[in-house]
Protein backbone atom coordinates (compact mmCIF):
# COMPACT_ATOMS: atom_id res chain seq x y z
CA UNK A 1 0.00 0.00 0.00
CA UNK A 2 1.11 3.55 -0.72
CA UNK A 3 1.70 6.12 2.02
CA UNK A 4 -0.84 8.35 0.28
CA UNK A 5 -4.26 8.69 1.98
CA UNK A 6 -6.57 5.77 1.30
CA UNK A 7 -10.35 6.06 1.14
CA UNK A 8 -11.26 2.76 2.81
CA UNK A 9 -14.07 0.35 1.91
CA UNK A 10 -17.28 1.41 3.59
CA UNK A 11 -16.81 4.98 2.35
CA UNK A 12 -19.08 6.69 -0.17
CA UNK A 13 -18.08 7.36 -3.75
CA UNK A 14 -20.02 10.10 -5.53
CA UNK A 15 -20.57 9.62 -9.25
CA UNK A 16 -21.58 12.50 -11.50
CA UNK A 17 -23.73 11.04 -14.26
CA UNK A 18 -26.30 8.27 -14.18
CA UNK A 19 -25.72 6.24 -17.34
CA UNK A 20 -24.40 2.76 -17.95
CA UNK A 21 -20.82 3.70 -17.17
CA UNK A 22 -21.90 4.94 -13.74
CA UNK A 23 -23.90 1.75 -13.31
CA UNK A 24 -20.87 -0.44 -14.00
CA UNK A 25 -18.65 1.72 -11.79
CA UNK A 26 -21.14 1.38 -8.94
CA UNK A 27 -21.24 -2.39 -9.36
CA UNK A 28 -17.44 -2.58 -9.25
CA UNK A 29 -17.38 -0.31 -6.20
CA UNK A 30 -19.91 -2.48 -4.36
CA UNK A 31 -17.71 -5.51 -4.94
CA UNK A 32 -14.92 -3.69 -3.09
CA UNK A 33 -17.23 -2.71 -0.23
CA UNK A 34 -18.02 0.90 -1.17
CA UNK A 35 -21.42 2.58 -1.38
CA UNK A 36 -22.15 4.92 -4.28
CA UNK A 37 -24.18 8.10 -4.48
CA UNK A 38 -25.31 9.04 -8.00
CA UNK A 39 -25.88 12.66 -9.04
CA UNK A 40 -27.73 13.25 -12.31
CA UNK A 41 -30.40 15.58 -13.71
CA UNK A 42 -32.69 12.78 -14.97
CA UNK A 43 -35.55 11.62 -12.74
CA UNK A 44 -34.69 8.02 -13.57
CA UNK A 45 -31.21 6.72 -14.32
CA UNK A 46 -29.82 3.22 -14.58
CA UNK A 47 -26.84 3.91 -12.31
CA UNK A 48 -29.15 4.82 -9.41
CA UNK A 49 -30.80 1.40 -9.62
CA UNK A 50 -27.62 -0.25 -8.30
CA UNK A 51 -26.49 2.48 -5.91
CA UNK A 52 -27.12 3.39 -2.28
CA UNK A 53 -28.23 6.98 -2.88
CA UNK A 54 -29.41 9.23 -5.70
CA UNK A 55 -29.61 13.00 -6.03
CA UNK A 56 -31.66 14.32 -8.92
CA UNK A 57 -30.59 17.88 -9.64
CA UNK A 58 -29.10 20.05 -12.36
CA UNK A 59 -25.33 20.03 -12.80
CA UNK A 60 -25.57 23.82 -12.36
CA UNK A 61 -27.25 23.56 -8.92
CA UNK A 62 -24.41 24.45 -6.56
CA UNK A 63 -26.49 23.98 -3.40
CA UNK A 64 -27.44 20.46 -4.49
CA UNK A 65 -23.81 19.70 -5.41
CA UNK A 66 -22.66 20.86 -1.98
CA UNK A 67 -25.23 18.64 -0.24
CA UNK A 68 -24.19 15.74 -2.45
CA UNK A 69 -20.51 16.29 -1.63
CA UNK A 70 -21.29 16.29 2.09
CA UNK A 71 -22.33 12.64 1.75
CA UNK A 72 -19.25 11.63 -0.26
CA UNK A 73 -15.63 10.84 0.53
CA UNK A 74 -14.48 11.15 -3.08
CA UNK A 75 -16.24 12.18 -6.30
CA UNK A 76 -15.72 10.94 -9.85
CA UNK A 77 -17.65 11.22 -13.11
CA UNK A 78 -18.83 8.94 -15.88
CA UNK A 79 -19.75 11.73 -18.27
CA UNK A 80 -17.27 14.32 -19.53
CA UNK A 81 -19.81 17.07 -20.32
CA UNK A 82 -20.48 17.95 -16.69
CA UNK A 83 -20.12 21.77 -16.37
CA UNK A 84 -16.84 22.58 -14.66
CA UNK A 85 -17.50 25.90 -12.86
CA UNK A 86 -20.25 24.59 -10.50
CA UNK A 87 -17.93 21.79 -9.33
CA UNK A 88 -16.28 24.30 -7.00
CA UNK A 89 -19.30 23.58 -4.77
CA UNK A 90 -17.78 20.16 -4.01
CA UNK A 91 -15.45 21.98 -1.64
CA UNK A 92 -12.70 19.87 -0.09
CA UNK A 93 -14.05 16.53 -1.32
CA UNK A 94 -11.50 15.17 -3.84
CA UNK A 95 -12.60 15.13 -7.49
CA UNK A 96 -10.83 12.36 -9.39
CA UNK A 97 -9.99 12.76 -12.23
CA UNK A 98 -9.29 16.50 -11.85
CA UNK A 99 -11.52 19.22 -13.27
CA UNK A 100 -8.79 20.27 -15.73
CA UNK A 101 -9.26 16.97 -17.56
CA UNK A 102 -12.93 17.87 -18.01
CA UNK A 103 -12.10 21.38 -19.22
CA UNK A 104 -9.80 20.06 -21.92
CA UNK A 105 -11.96 17.13 -23.03
CA UNK A 106 -15.07 19.33 -23.31
CA UNK A 107 -13.55 21.54 -26.01
CA UNK A 108 -12.21 19.88 -29.13
CA UNK A 109 -9.95 22.85 -29.88
CA UNK A 110 -8.45 22.86 -26.37
CA UNK A 111 -8.05 19.08 -26.59
CA UNK A 112 -6.18 19.16 -29.90
CA UNK A 113 -4.00 22.09 -28.84
CA UNK A 114 -3.15 20.32 -25.58
CA UNK A 115 -2.21 17.06 -27.27
CA UNK A 116 -0.22 18.87 -29.97
CA UNK A 117 1.83 20.64 -27.29
CA UNK A 118 2.69 17.22 -25.84
CA UNK A 119 3.98 16.00 -29.20
CA UNK A 120 0.84 14.23 -30.40
CA UNK A 121 -0.40 14.30 -33.99
CA UNK A 122 -4.10 15.12 -34.40
CA UNK A 123 -5.77 15.48 -37.77
CA UNK A 124 -5.28 18.95 -39.32
CA UNK A 125 -7.82 21.33 -37.78
CA UNK A 126 -9.17 24.86 -38.04
CA UNK A 127 -11.50 26.68 -35.64
CA UNK A 128 -14.42 28.80 -36.85
CA UNK A 129 -17.59 30.53 -35.70
CA UNK A 130 -19.53 31.29 -38.89
CA UNK A 131 -20.03 30.35 -42.55
CA UNK A 132 -17.20 32.60 -43.66
CA UNK A 133 -14.94 30.71 -41.30
CA UNK A 134 -16.00 27.43 -42.88
CA UNK A 135 -14.94 28.66 -46.30
CA UNK A 136 -11.58 29.68 -44.85
CA UNK A 137 -11.24 26.29 -43.14
CA UNK A 138 -11.94 24.40 -46.36
CA UNK A 139 -9.47 26.60 -48.24
CA UNK A 140 -6.77 25.89 -45.64
CA UNK A 141 -7.45 22.22 -44.81
CA UNK A 142 -9.16 21.02 -47.98
CA UNK A 143 -11.80 18.34 -48.45
CA UNK A 144 -13.00 15.83 -47.49
CA UNK A 145 -13.36 16.89 -43.88
CA UNK A 146 -15.67 16.91 -40.89
CA UNK A 147 -17.25 19.96 -39.29
CA UNK A 148 -17.87 19.43 -35.57
CA UNK A 149 -19.22 21.41 -32.67
CA UNK A 150 -16.39 22.17 -30.28
CA UNK A 151 -18.55 21.11 -27.33
CA UNK A 152 -21.15 18.49 -26.42
CA UNK A 153 -20.73 16.19 -29.41
CA UNK A 154 -20.51 12.43 -28.90
CA UNK A 155 -21.55 9.23 -30.70
CA UNK A 156 -21.59 11.07 -34.01
CA UNK A 157 -23.78 13.94 -32.79
CA UNK A 158 -22.91 17.51 -33.75
CA UNK A 159 -20.95 16.45 -36.85
CA UNK A 160 -21.30 17.17 -40.58
CA UNK A 161 -19.26 15.46 -43.28
CA UNK A 162 -18.09 17.69 -46.11
CA UNK A 163 -17.01 15.69 -49.14
CA UNK A 164 -16.42 18.61 -51.50
CA UNK A 165 -16.26 22.43 -51.20
CA UNK A 166 -19.74 22.81 -52.67
CA UNK A 167 -21.20 20.95 -49.68
CA UNK A 168 -20.54 24.05 -47.62
CA UNK A 169 -23.04 25.99 -49.76
CA UNK A 170 -25.83 23.64 -48.67
CA UNK A 171 -24.94 23.68 -44.99
CA UNK A 172 -26.34 26.11 -42.45
CA UNK A 173 -23.63 26.55 -39.86
CA UNK A 174 -25.07 26.57 -36.32
CA UNK A 175 -24.29 29.63 -34.16
CA UNK A 176 -21.79 27.69 -32.03
CA UNK A 177 -18.01 27.48 -31.80
CA UNK A 178 -16.99 24.86 -34.38
CA UNK A 179 -13.90 23.06 -35.56
CA UNK A 180 -13.18 21.69 -39.00
CA UNK A 181 -10.99 18.60 -39.22
CA UNK A 182 -9.30 17.26 -42.29
CA UNK A 183 -10.05 13.69 -43.30
CA UNK A 184 -7.52 11.13 -42.13
CA UNK A 185 -6.78 8.16 -44.36
CA UNK A 186 -6.46 5.33 -41.88
CA UNK A 187 -6.23 1.57 -41.81
CA UNK A 188 -7.89 1.02 -38.45
CA UNK A 189 -9.16 2.78 -35.34
CA UNK A 190 -7.98 1.82 -31.87
CA UNK A 191 -8.05 3.01 -28.29
CA UNK A 192 -5.48 3.20 -25.54
CA UNK A 193 -6.95 2.84 -22.05
CA UNK A 194 -4.75 3.36 -19.03
CA UNK A 195 -5.24 3.73 -15.32
CA UNK A 196 -3.11 6.08 -13.22
CA UNK A 197 -2.86 5.74 -9.46
CA UNK A 198 -2.53 8.49 -6.86
CA UNK A 199 1.21 7.83 -6.70
CA UNK A 200 1.55 8.30 -10.48
CA UNK A 201 1.92 4.63 -11.36
CA UNK A 202 0.38 3.80 -14.75
CA UNK A 203 -0.89 0.53 -16.17
CA UNK A 204 -2.34 -0.17 -19.62
CA UNK A 205 -4.90 -2.63 -20.93
CA UNK A 206 -4.42 -4.24 -24.33
CA UNK A 207 -5.63 -1.90 -27.07
CA UNK A 208 -8.87 -2.81 -28.81
CA UNK A 209 -9.38 -2.31 -32.52
CA UNK A 210 -12.68 -0.48 -32.93
CA UNK A 211 -15.37 -0.47 -35.60
CA UNK A 212 -18.01 2.25 -35.79
CA UNK A 213 -21.41 2.49 -37.42
CA UNK A 214 -23.12 5.84 -37.80
CA UNK A 215 -20.51 7.43 -35.54
CA UNK A 216 -21.25 4.97 -32.71
CA UNK A 217 -18.87 2.25 -31.56
CA UNK A 218 -20.26 -1.08 -32.74
CA UNK A 219 -17.45 -3.57 -32.03
CA UNK A 220 -14.14 -3.73 -30.17
CA UNK A 221 -11.75 -6.60 -30.86
CA UNK A 222 -8.83 -7.94 -28.82
CA UNK A 223 -6.20 -8.65 -30.04
CA UNK A 224 -5.99 -5.87 -32.59
CA UNK A 225 -4.45 -6.29 -36.04
CA UNK A 226 -0.69 -6.27 -36.54
CA UNK A 227 -1.02 -2.78 -38.05
CA UNK A 228 -2.52 -1.47 -34.81
CA UNK A 229 -0.20 -3.41 -32.53
CA UNK A 230 2.81 -1.85 -34.23
CA UNK A 231 1.51 1.64 -33.36
CA UNK A 232 0.38 0.98 -29.80
CA UNK A 233 3.76 1.72 -28.13
CA UNK A 234 3.91 5.25 -29.60
CA UNK A 235 0.26 5.86 -28.74
CA UNK A 236 0.86 4.69 -25.17
CA UNK A 237 3.72 7.15 -24.77
CA UNK A 238 1.40 10.01 -25.69
CA UNK A 239 -1.36 8.73 -23.40
CA UNK A 240 1.09 8.56 -20.50
CA UNK A 241 2.22 12.14 -21.21
CA UNK A 242 -1.41 13.29 -21.15
CA UNK A 243 -2.06 11.54 -17.84
CA UNK A 244 1.09 12.95 -16.25
CA UNK A 245 0.49 16.48 -17.52
CA UNK A 246 -2.99 16.45 -16.00
CA UNK A 247 -1.88 14.75 -12.76
CA UNK A 248 -4.65 12.36 -13.69
CA UNK A 249 -6.13 9.75 -11.34
CA UNK A 250 -8.34 6.96 -12.67
CA UNK A 251 -9.06 5.42 -16.06
CA UNK A 252 -8.26 7.53 -19.13
CA UNK A 253 -8.94 6.76 -22.79
CA UNK A 254 -7.32 8.13 -25.94
CA UNK A 255 -8.64 7.15 -29.36
CA UNK A 256 -6.37 6.92 -32.40
CA UNK A 257 -6.33 6.28 -36.12
CA UNK A 258 -3.66 3.86 -37.33
CA UNK A 259 -2.20 5.47 -40.46
CA UNK A 260 0.75 4.93 -42.77
CA UNK A 261 2.54 7.72 -40.88
CA UNK A 262 1.83 6.36 -37.41
CA UNK A 263 -0.91 6.93 -34.82
CA UNK A 264 -3.06 10.03 -35.32
CA UNK A 265 -4.84 11.27 -32.21
CA UNK A 266 -8.63 11.51 -32.50
CA UNK A 267 -10.03 12.37 -29.07
CA UNK A 268 -9.75 11.62 -25.38
CA UNK A 269 -12.29 10.60 -22.77
CA UNK A 270 -11.36 11.27 -19.11
CA UNK A 271 -13.28 8.25 -17.84
CA UNK A 272 -13.93 4.58 -18.37
CA UNK A 273 -14.78 3.87 -21.99
CA UNK A 274 -17.10 1.81 -24.16
CA UNK A 275 -14.14 0.19 -25.93
CA UNK A 276 -12.96 -1.16 -22.57
CA UNK A 277 -16.13 -3.06 -21.65
CA UNK A 278 -14.43 -6.30 -22.67
CA UNK A 279 -12.14 -5.92 -19.62
CA UNK A 280 -14.96 -7.00 -17.27
CA UNK A 281 -14.53 -10.63 -18.29
CA UNK A 282 -11.42 -10.49 -20.46
CA UNK A 283 -8.87 -8.80 -18.17
CA UNK A 284 -7.59 -9.73 -14.74
CA UNK A 285 -8.91 -6.39 -13.43
CA UNK A 286 -11.59 -4.48 -15.30
CA UNK A 287 -11.40 -0.79 -16.17
CA UNK A 288 -14.24 -0.18 -13.74
CA UNK A 289 -12.59 -1.88 -10.76
CA UNK A 290 -9.23 -0.24 -11.43
CA UNK A 291 -10.85 3.18 -11.70
CA UNK A 292 -12.38 2.65 -8.26
CA UNK A 293 -9.06 1.40 -6.89
CA UNK A 294 -7.23 4.42 -8.29
CA UNK A 295 -9.58 7.14 -7.03
CA UNK A 296 -9.66 5.54 -3.57
CA UNK A 297 -5.88 5.20 -3.30
CA UNK A 298 -5.87 1.40 -3.41
CA UNK A 299 -3.20 -0.65 -5.23
CA UNK A 300 -3.93 -1.07 -8.93
CA UNK A 301 -4.91 -4.48 -10.22
CA UNK A 302 -3.24 -6.34 -13.06
CA UNK A 303 -4.52 -5.21 -16.48
CA UNK A 304 -3.35 -8.32 -18.34
CA UNK A 305 -5.54 -10.62 -20.40
CA UNK A 306 -7.25 -13.59 -18.75
CA UNK A 307 -7.96 -15.20 -22.13
CA UNK A 308 -6.32 -15.04 -25.58
CA UNK A 309 -8.78 -12.40 -26.74
CA UNK A 310 -12.31 -11.01 -26.78
CA UNK A 311 -14.89 -9.39 -29.04
CA UNK A 312 -17.33 -6.84 -27.60
CA UNK A 313 -20.46 -5.90 -29.55
CA UNK A 314 -22.69 -3.01 -28.55
CA UNK A 315 -26.42 -3.64 -28.47
CA UNK A 316 -27.79 -0.47 -30.02
CA UNK A 317 -31.47 0.42 -30.30
CA UNK A 318 -33.81 -2.46 -31.07
CA UNK A 319 -30.95 -4.95 -31.50
CA UNK A 320 -31.20 -5.49 -27.76
CA UNK A 321 -34.74 -6.84 -28.03
CA UNK A 322 -33.64 -10.20 -29.41
CA UNK A 323 -30.37 -10.67 -27.54
CA UNK A 324 -31.30 -13.44 -25.09
CA UNK A 325 -30.29 -16.30 -27.43
CA UNK A 326 -26.66 -15.29 -26.94
CA UNK A 327 -26.96 -16.81 -23.46
CA UNK A 328 -26.75 -20.22 -25.16
CA UNK A 329 -23.19 -19.36 -26.20
CA UNK A 330 -20.76 -20.48 -23.44
CA UNK A 331 -18.24 -17.83 -24.52
CA UNK A 332 -20.76 -14.96 -24.35
CA UNK A 333 -21.40 -12.54 -21.48
CA UNK A 334 -24.53 -10.41 -21.78
CA UNK A 335 -24.82 -7.00 -20.13
CA UNK A 336 -28.15 -5.16 -20.31
CA UNK A 337 -28.22 -1.66 -18.88
CA UNK A 338 -31.83 -1.60 -17.70
CA UNK A 339 -32.88 1.22 -19.99
CA UNK A 340 -36.50 1.49 -21.03
CA UNK A 341 -37.16 2.65 -24.57
CA UNK A 342 -34.88 1.21 -27.25
CA UNK A 343 -34.46 4.38 -29.32
CA UNK A 344 -32.39 4.49 -32.48
CA UNK A 345 -28.73 4.99 -31.62
CA UNK A 346 -29.23 4.32 -27.90
CA UNK A 347 -26.79 1.97 -26.22
CA UNK A 348 -28.94 -0.65 -24.51
CA UNK A 349 -26.26 -3.16 -23.55
CA UNK A 350 -23.30 -5.12 -24.83
CA UNK A 351 -22.16 -8.68 -25.38
CA UNK A 352 -18.59 -9.81 -24.82
CA UNK A 353 -17.53 -13.08 -26.41
CA UNK A 354 -14.31 -14.47 -25.02
CA UNK A 355 -11.78 -16.16 -27.24
CA UNK A 356 -11.06 -19.14 -25.00
CA UNK A 357 -8.38 -20.78 -27.13
CA UNK A 358 -5.90 -19.43 -29.66
CA UNK A 359 -7.52 -19.11 -33.08
CA UNK A 360 -11.11 -19.60 -31.82
CA UNK A 361 -13.94 -17.46 -30.57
Amino acid sequence: MSDLPVIPPGSTIGILGGGQLGRMLAMAAAQLGYRCHIYAPEDHCVAAEVSAAFTQASYEDEAALAAFAADCDVVTYEFENVPVAPLAALGDVPLRAPARALEIAQDRLAEKDFVSELGGSPAPYFTLEDEAGLCAAIEKIGTPGILKTRRDGYDGKGQWRIKRPSDADELTVPPLPLIYEGFVKFEAEFSVILVRALDGHIRFWDSAQNDHSGGILSRSTIPASDTVLAQVPEARKLAAKVAQALDYVGALTLEFFATADGPVFNEMAPRVHNSGHWTIEGATTSQFENHIRAICGLPLGDCGLRVPGAVMDNLIGTTAEECLPVLDDPSAHLHLYGKGEAREGRKMGHVTRLILHEGTE
